[in-house]
């Protein structure tokens, strides 16, 4: 049996490419092909963009008051359920993660769609006010660009909240990862959503600009009204500039560089457990993974030392065996890119405390053993920003302002992590902080989302399901309210 082959899924039916071309993925695990995948193109994401708008403006969707959107929103919730073994497959098959993390992923992507339903499930469309009536009305198609980060989950926070606006979708799921949203649509269509309601259009490979013509075309098209991103920063400045340009809405989630703050009176022992799991968990690809981390100098080569100790014996490996830790990397480029980022920053002066190098006993796939690099300096290439993949960065401080100084060096941070038992210190640093929260004494092991300034818009809560919507504000006069008569004739 060969390859299966990943369609767009447009009007409720699957659609080959404009150009009927294809390209192929592989596992990161074996390095073969599992699928080839409809190429995207303009002309793709035109036709996706009109069964939107279509599905918008005369299907059943715009129809469906806010209490049976909420029913199909808990039905999507239940096909999620029913394919949570085929969801933990396509997290493993596509960015690698492993079964024990990938598993985690439908529930999490379920639990989106029951909490916007339970965000509008007691709305009625007319919320009444002093002046009078709001009434609430989708803005129109929104399209949304997602990335190889945990997808699946990614796909679901993003579509949830639109649906629950009634918005209709045209998804650009990430090119290396096109399983989880082919499988989205197999739920679309056993939830019965509505045709046109959430389309998905593919990227592609190519050599210079991978996924990039959709995604540009998506961001472009005049119908579209509300974008929404998620990856990385500098995907994520293209689309901000060409929102930006076409006065569009944005949404966005930012993948970043989350600092982490140690001072000597902290628990050591809690703060090295939770080092690990920000870096390593998910194979470092969480939006809030803990890349670089802040120790105060007098138990800097203490904590050094276990952290390079601990990571040798986080155990590497195919991503379908329960026993493994940290999965191979979505992509061959990618690991080139993190192995050339490991030696650059050797040769300007870190040390390499663990790993590096692939693991041993697996000479196939996209594998980095976890790493732990030291003596890390702001002026080293790569310090600001995120690793994306296994890779932890250790720099000491000396001061309280040194330790904010390096931390707000840090590029996109979602949120920033501090570890002391000085809660007069934690006040303090907890607002010096860039970053937009702050997790103190603690680690952030759901990837909640929070608010930063690159991500004006929540991607979860009533603050999404607004952001898809526009408000229109109705007054209705009492029966004796009077009404001026100028000219009128005075006797």
């Amino acid at each position: 049996m060969g390859p299966e082959t990943i369609r767009h899924f447009i009007g409720g039916k699957y659609a080959y490419s404009s150009l009927r071309k294809s390209y192929g993925v592989t596992d990161p695990a074996t390095g073969k092909e599992y699928a080839q995948v409809e190429v995207g193109l303009g002309a793709d994401v035109n036709q996706a963009v009109l069964a939107a708008g279509t599905a918008l403006e005369s299907g059943p969707w715009p129809a469906t008051r806010a209490p049976e959107r909420a029913g199909a929103l808990l039905a999507m919730a239940d096909a999620i359920d029913a394919r949570a073994g085929d969801i933990a497959a396509a997290e493993a098959q596509g960015p690698g993660l492993p079964v024990t993390a990938s598993g985690e992923q439908a529930a999490r992507a379920s639990a989106a769609f029951r909490a916007a339903a339970r965000l509008i499930a007691g709305e009625a469309g007319l919320i009444a006010g002093e002046a009078g009536l709001r009434l609430s009305r989708p803005a129109g198609v929104a399209g949304l660009v997602t990335s190889w980060r945990t997808p699946f989950l990614a796909q679901a926070r993003a579509v949830a909240p639109a649906l629950a606006a009634g918005a209709t979708v045209v998804l650009r799921p990430d090119e290396r990862a096109p399983r989880p949203a082919a499988l989205l649509a197999e739920i679309a269509i056993a939830a019965g959503l509505p045709g046109g309601v959430l389309n998905i259009v593919h990227g592609s490979l190519h050599r210079k600009a991978p996924g990039a013509q959709s995604r540009d075309e998506l961001v472009a098209h005049p119908a579209v009204a509300r974008l929404s991103f998620a990856g990385e920063a500098a995907a994520w400045q293209q689309v901000a500039t060409a929102a930006t340009a076409r006065g569009k809405p944005l949404s966005a989630e930012v993948a970043g560089n989350c600092p982490v703050v140690i001072f000597a009176d902290a628990d050591l022992d809690q703060a090295i457990d939770a080092v690990l799991f920000g870096a390593f968990a998910a194979g470092g690809q969480r939006r809030t993974a803990t890349s670089t981390v802040l120790v105060h100098q007098p138990v800097y080569e203490r904590v050094v030392s276990r952290l390079a100790e601990r990571a040798g014996r986080i155990r590497a490996g195919d991503p379908a065996d329960p026993a493994t830790q940290v999965g191979p990397l979505p992509h061959a480029d990618q690991l080139g890119q993190l192995t050339s980022f490991i030696r650059l920053s050797i040769r300007e002066g870190a040390l390499l405390a663990a790993g590096g190098r692939r693991p041993a006993g697996l000479p196939e796939g996209n594998y980095l053993a976890p790493t732990v690099l030291a003596g890390v300096t702001p002026d080293m290439p790569g310090f600001a920003g995120p690793a994306g993949g296994p890779v932890l960065r250790v720099t000491p401080f000396g001061s309280e302002a040194e330790a904010v100084a390096l931390a707000n060096a840090t590029a996109h941070p979602a949120t920033a992590y501090l570890w002391t038992a000085d809660q007069a210190r934690a006040r303090r640093l907890a607002i010096a902080f860039a970053a937009a929260s702050t997790w103190v004494n603690s680690c952030n092991q759901a990837d909640l989302v929070h608010p930063t300034a690159a991500r004006p818009v929540a991607a979860g809560g009533a603050g999404a399901i607004g952001f898809y919507a526009e408000s229109r504000t109705v007054l209705i006069a009492a029966d004796d309210a009077p009404v001026p008569r100028l000219g009128a004739c005075m006797f």
